[in-house]
């Protein structure tokens, strides 16, 4: 890597120069704010090693400069006891982390590696987005968290191999997302990629739908029909809600995976086909395992790799760039000005939970925008789901000066509330977490004046 040192003493300078060029790093110096910026400015480097108080300017300058000039540069702060406040300081501004003085050379080693392993991250991430965004019917991804990173690092890997995938994770954290980024990455892309969701069929539309059928197979096969498998022949099949598939369908895709051929439903003419699948559930599949519902040989067939997508609530980083994303995508779409969000509107929105993760999200920000008025989307805009958050905070609040009956239904609310937000808004499912009946959820609810 290039990594620029920025010291005020020649001495510390010399110790860790000499060093790093030992590991092969391309070394530059600077002995004041002004020369580092200068240098930079002329050369940008993977990595700034600068200390933090030097006559002419501290660290945290440096810091600010340098993002302005190449954004991407780690900068890493060196410093002595007596300022560790100000490195902490730096590290809130967008520092990579600090060092203390004394350096221990074994640290310095492991956040270069860490820099280097970033760097190689965003470079893979940024060569799938501009795959990606070679595809007219692909938008691209927005992220900016670290799990996401690791998602689509892994993503752009096995992008290169044929390997069945396993993509994990709950309903509506972009599945079929990263099965096309995978699929468009590959040197399959100019092939078909070919969706199948496997729980919107019964078990013999499954069959016919994923291998086809002969005419005269069942009662309304008026002609041969190609399946699936035949269609996504040198792509990608994605196999979304793989955990719903049948026994008896199990046993027909293993053979599949296994030899890549296939008869049609009623038909004795065996196919051959040269198909990358990508399966994807938000099913505990080593649970149905044990219970017997799905097969083993059949989940080590489709495992071979494993991507785990988190929920959104566990990347709250990429709240804010969905938001705005979905905003602009849908001022567009219902031709309304340039819309902004109240303050109290944002902070419900990026403290919510969204159990139904991004899709969840978009239709948020779809209603929000349609129900709008003026210029500003408002609470009153939100889903009740969302706006409970400000009842529950204003509760809290004054807890202090409720009576017990009141802190008692305070207590309720608060549980009921969350059940509903953990149920998707779905009362039925709410009311059997709590272990309600139905009804008596909807009168608490009536009570409170909850629609």
């Amino acid at each position: 890597m290039n990594i620029l040192i920025v010291d005020d003493e020649a001495s510390q300078r010399s110790i860790l120069s000499g060093y790093l060029k030992k590991k092969r790093h391309v070394i530059y110096e600077a002995d004041s704010v002004a020369h580092a910026i200068e240098r930079f400015a002329a050369s940008p480097v993977d990595v700034i090693l600068t200390d933090f108080q030097m006559p002419h300017g501290t660290g945290l300058d440096l810091l600010k400069a340098a993002k302005d000039i190449h954004s991407e540069a780690a900068v890493i702060i060196m410093t002595a006891f007596g300022t560790i406040e100000g490195a902490v300081t730096a590290m809130r501004e967008g520092a990579f982390d600090y060092l203390t003085k004394p350096i221990n050379l074994d640290e310095l080693d492991m956040l270069l590696r860490r820099v280097e392993e970033l760097h190689q991250l965003k470079s893979e991430n940024q060569i799938l987005r501009e795959q990606l965004a070679e595809k007219n019917s692909f938008t691209g991804i927005i992220s900016q968290s670290d799990a996401m990173e690791g998602v689509l690092s892994s993503a752009v890997r096995v992008a290169q191999s044929s390997a069945s995938v396993l993509i994990r994770g709950e309903s509506g954290v972009g599945k079929e997302l990263i099965a096309k980024a995978i699929h468009f990455a590959s040197d399959r892309k100019d092939r078909p990629f070919i969706a199948v969701n496997c729980a919107a069929f019964n078990e013999n539309l499954l069959e016919s739908e994923l291998f086809g059928h002969e005419k005269g197979a069942f009662t309304g096969a008026d002609r041969q029909r190609r399946g699936r498998f035949e269609m996504a022949s040198g792509g990608t099949l994605f196999l979304d809600e793989i955990g719903d598939i049948p026994p008896a369908t199990q046993v027909r895709l293993l053979r599949v995976l296994q030899e890549q051929q296939f008869e049609r439903v009623g038909g004795s003419e065996t196919i051959q086909v040269d198909v990358r699948v990508i399966a994807a559930t938000n099913k505990d599949l080593e649970d149905a395992i044990k219970k017997g519902a799905f097969r083993e040989d059949l989940f080590y067939r489709l495992n071979v790799i494993a991507i785990e997508i988190p929920p959104l609530r566990k990347r709250r980083e990429d709240i804010a760039l969905l938001v705005e994303h979905y905003l602009h995508r849908f001022e567009k779409e219902q031709r309304r000005k340039k819309l902004s969000f109240s303050k109290e509107a944002w902070d419900l929105l990026l403290r919510y939970d969204y159990p139904g993760n991004v899709r969840e999200l978009e239709n948020i920000i779809q209603r929000a925008v349609i129900m709008s008025r003026g210029e500003h989307v408002t609470t009153d805009d939100l889903p009740q789901v969302v706006r409970s958050l400000k009842t529950e905070s204003s509760i809290s609040e004054t807890k202090s000066a409720l009576s017990f009956t009141d802190q008692v239904e305070k207590l309720e609310k608060e549980l009921i509330f969350d059940a509903l937000r953990t149920s998707g808004s779905n009362q039925s499912k709410a009311a059997k977490k709590l272990g309600l009946s139905e009804r008596n959820l909807r009168y608490r609810l009536k009570k409170w004046g909850v629609k």
